[in-house]
């Protein structure tokens, strides 16, 4: 306010699209004490997808419930009601029908709620305009008409913020040493260390002598890693980075792990054979319960044969892979020894569709897969853990088929960026492609 202007001018017109309603059903609270607007088309919109049981039918219904709550308790939404953020809330029925360029189509919808977006600014008393919608294109086509318009960005992660969970430390021959003998030091002085964060120590005297270890928050000491030497399950860490993933995917203290990483960098594999050992050997967990979304690459198949066991084999089959991996490079089972863990109920893999209302304690979870799932979806899993559970979250957020996210929105980045830091959590970014040479180069030239 030091510029004089007066608390009116400063607020700003925010016309919300249909997406943005769907994909955060409370949006709108979430622009402070400005006023919001809904074109009508967009309640038209979400109408369509009410019935729905995915999460955006889920969003359709919620929106529609707030919105109606406000009505019984503001009054007129034609006419604005008082939003707790301080700011307004207006359902804006356009005087007329769509009057945009005549190259455009005026059958569109997504055109119509455009032209409510010009219309508010011109009713708007002179208060700046802004129209919010995930829609690439039709940000590139409000601009072009010369409408402010902006993204969502209230679920979204800084691309360019984004953790390795791994930092470097240069340290002196001697400290290096004594952390090999000690098996922990203290963290150096003016070093900002976060809980289970992954530290890789690096002799001053000889860049090539390094150590590895993890910040231990309770301890505020960085300790060595704590994975066997023989590997886990027949698996062993072929790079510092899979030596770090395997610390804390065995360390039963952190409950919540977010795996990143291109193909082939082992993050499911790393996932399987640490949760097949804290479950089946160490007996920790009652049960390893894996997990991935329905989420086709390409064109879907349409409607699969079957009981429902044979229509989800498919899907899950991926997994099904690793687990033939792990057995059949280990010393005893034998490729297909993973389905006697299945009928006994050690194992179990299904879709994530039936994990809603499901109370989980002393399992041992992994979601694959997860940069397809919404933050409200990782959301949902997490808050089913029950009592001495751990969940794994792998994925890369730049393989992403579902329409409705993208690598900064999607719940797998939301949620390494939202628990960073938790003394409960911990994440790694995975950058060595250990599938195949071809894979690697796939990954990196593809």
């Amino acid at each position: 306010m030091s510029d004089g202007m007066s608390p009116r001018l400063m607020k700003k017109n925010y016309v919300l699209d249909t997406n943005v309603l769907l994909h955060d059903p409370r949006s709108i609270f979430r622009f402070d004490d400005n006023h919001v607007i809904i074109p009508i088309y967009c309640i038209e919109e979400v109408d369509q997808f009410k019935k729905e049981g995915s999460e955006r039918g889920r969003n359709a219904r919620q929106i529609a419930r707030s919105l109606d709550d406000l009505r019984e308790k503001g009054g007129s939404l034609a006419k604005g009601v008082d939003l707790d953020t301080g700011g307004t809330l207006k359902v804006l029925v356009p005087a007329r029908r769509p009057e945009l360029p005549s190259g455009l189509d005026k059958a569109s919808m997504d055109n119509a709620i455009l032209q409510c977006a010009f219309q508010a600014r011109e009713q708007g008393d002179n208060l700046p305009t802004v129209f919010v919608t995930m829609d690439t294109n039709l940000r590139i086509r409000a601009d072009a008409l010369g409408m402010v318009a902006q993204n969502y960005e209230n679920q979204r992660v800084d691309s360019g913020d984004q953790d390795t969970g791994i930092d470097e430390l240069e340290v002196e021959p001697e400290v290096l040493e004594k952390f090999f003998e000690d098996g922990f030091i203290e963290p150096p002085a003016g070093s900002k260390m976060t809980a289970n964060l992954s530290v890789l120590l690096r002799s001053r005297g000889n860049p090539q002598q390094t150590g590895l270890g993890r910040f231990d928050a309770n301890k505020g000491a960085i300790h060595t890693l704590r994975v066997p030497r023989e590997g886990v399950m027949g698996v062993r860490a072929r790079n510092k980075e899979q030596s770090f993933a395997l610390d804390i995917l065995l360390d039963d203290s952190i409950r919540l792990v977010t795996l990143v990483g291109k193909a082939g960098t082992g993050k499911t594999l790393l996932a399987l054979a640490a949760g097949l050992k804290r479950t089946v050997e160490d007996a920790t967990y009652t049960r390893m319960l894996v997990s991935r979304p329905i989420m086709p690459l390409g064109k879907d198949l349409g409607y699969l044969p079957g009981d429902v066991d044979e229509k989800l084999n498919p899907w899950m089959q991926p997994i099904f892979d690793n687990l033939e991996f792990l057995f059949s490079s280990g010393t005893r089972r034998g490729p297909r020894a993973y389905a006697e863990l299945l009928e006994s109920g050690q194992l179990q893999v299904e879709p994530l569709t039936y994990i809603r209302g499901r109370s989980l304690p002393q399992q041992y979870m992994i979601v694959d897969e997860a940069q397809n799932l919404t933050p409200h979806e990782v959301k949902t899993i997490i808050t089913r853990s029950g009592d001495g559970t751990k969940i794994v979250l792998t994925g890369d957020p730049q393989q992403i088929d579902n329409p409705y996210v993208d690598s900064a929105s999607n719940g797998l980045s939301m949620a390494a960026d939202r628990f960073r830091g938790e003394k409960l959590a911990a994440h790694i970014v995975l950058t060595k492609g250990e599938r195949s040479d071809l894979a690697d180069l796939a990954a990196d030239k593809l």
